[in-house]
């Protein structure tokens, strides 16, 4: 079991003013004896400026982003599904969005084929794509799909970026794929006023708090719109002496030999859950885990959050192009088990990010988090990180899809490419909220 130690969420103040936000908590300047910094102080690394090695260790820093023109303005859905279960939702979406659809017969070999390569980019030069909604078979979704996405879609033009607002339509069931269509077309952006973020930690080891931290950085960034950030860590077998957060709205929970990773949480960390809009989650992670958590430990009802999980195969896929992983950093032995995403969209969630194998971490996942607070589409967001990673590591055509001859290894470069976002692209997750940051 997972024992819990917490102070009691009380409910949260209400402002003089009589604006529903609740009052910030109070800001956390240090968790152990490592500092906690404004999202300012952290550095914009590009292809010019590098972190420092601290920064390094720590995950300490975030990717450079920007804006990308997109000169097309339709809803363009690109499909492989055959069973008219899963086309009847594609084709109410698409009508929905006064969009199209291309089919396509297999995804998983997208960018392999230079022919039909050359086809489906001329179909969308012709549709003048804007939002491209990329619905994969369950088997289809692969490493080499998402790079093949990328082949496609930044040759569109000269330029050797992105030139579209991408999202992955992926459920694990028709009925599943409908309901987030559903629940897509229904969704209105969020003001302020239902933005509730919770931050997940999970702290592996006593000397390992960058995750922690992350959880602090979020809960001083939110505070400068006087949003309160719930915190939730998780406190691994080698880590029952690890340094903690106390205070209003935290709940530090141990795990144990006989339940390493959570599978309920305690009551009052349970609301805070269900009550959120936004979870965002940092930690190590493998099929069936993320960030201390058990996949059979998400809620059943996720209706409507939005979800970001900073951990190591959140969005593994049912079938790999790449050998697999026995173990990977923090020891986890890597077995096959559902996939987070893939188990929170069923479950409900609008939208999830997250990385189909070794992925960075707070680095690549805030730019998303904070062109959401933006006011930016769930496609726009996805969009400047690709970009963003595509301008650092001087990716170009030809380059994306990894043969099967040199995809062994944990060291393939295309591996930085493989976060992905499940959810429809031209969802915007909430009203402007936060300014831009440093």
């Amino acid at each position: 079991m997972l024992t819990g130690v917490a102070a009691a969420a009380e409910p949260a103040a209400q402002p003089a003013d009589g604006d529903p936000r609740p009052s910030a908590d109070p800001v956390l300047e240090k968790v152990g004896g490592l500092e906690i910094p404004d999202v300012s102080q952290l550095v914009r690394v590009d292809r010019n400026k590098r972190p420092s090695r601290a920064a390094m260790k720590n995950s300490a820093f975030i990717l450079k982003t920007r804006p990308h023109p997109v000169t097309g303005d339709r809803y363009v859905v690109l499909t492989d599904h055959r069973e008219p279960a899963f086309l009847s939702s594609l084709q109410r979406l698409a009508k929905a969005r006064d969009g199209i659809i291309l089919r396509v017969d297999d995804l998983a070999v997208l960018g392999q084929d230079p022919k039909k390569l050359v086809s489906i980019r001329q179909k969308l030069r012709d549709a003048r794509v804007r939002f491209l909604a990329v619905a994969p078979r369950k088997e289809s979704f692969r490493e080499n799909m998402v790079l093949g996405l990328w082949e496609l879609t930044s040759t569109l033009d000269a330029d050797p970026q992105v030139d579209v607002f991408p999202g992955i339509l992926l459920a694990s069931t028709a009925r599943h794929l409908g309901a987030l269509v559903d629940r897509s077309l229904r969704h209105k952006p969020l003001p302020v006023s239902q933005l509730k973020p919770l931050a997940i930690s999970q702290v592996p080891r006593a000397e390992e708090l960058r995750s922690l931290q992350k959880a602090g950085v979020l809960r001083k960034w939110f505070a400068r719109t006087g949003v309160t950030t719930p915190i939730v860590a998780v406190y691994s077998r080698r880590a029952v002496k690890a340094a903690r957060f106390t205070g209003k709205n935290i709940w530090n929970l141990q795990a144990t030999d006989q339940q390493p990773f959570l599978k309920s949480f305690p009551p009052a960390a349970d609301a805070a859950f269900r009550s959120a809009s936004l979870v965002v989650m940092h930690g190590h992670g493998v099929p069936g885990m993320a960030c201390g958590v058990d996949v059979d430990g998400l809620p059943d009802d996720l209706s409507g959050k939005f979800i970001l999980s900073g951990s190591c195969f959140a969005a593994s896929p049912d079938r790999s192009d790449f050998p697999r992983i026995r173990r990977i950093p923090g020891g986890y032995e890597v077995k096959k088990r559902d996939a987070f995403a893939l188990r929170a969209i069923d479950n409900g969630s609008m939208a999830f990010f997250g990385h189909m194998r070794l992925g960075m971490g707070f680095p690549h996942l805030f730019p998303v988090l904070e062109a959401w607070s933006q006011g930016k589409t769930v496609g726009e967001s996805y969009q400047q990180l690709i970009n963003g990673l595509i301008a650092a590591r001087g990716f170009r055509s030809g380059r994306f899809v990894v043969p099967a001859d040199r995809a062994a290894g944990r060291r393939v470069p295309q591996n930085l490419l493989l976060y992905v976002v499940f959810g429809d692209p031209a969802v915007q997750p909430f009203q402007a909220v936060v300014t831009p940051s440093g």
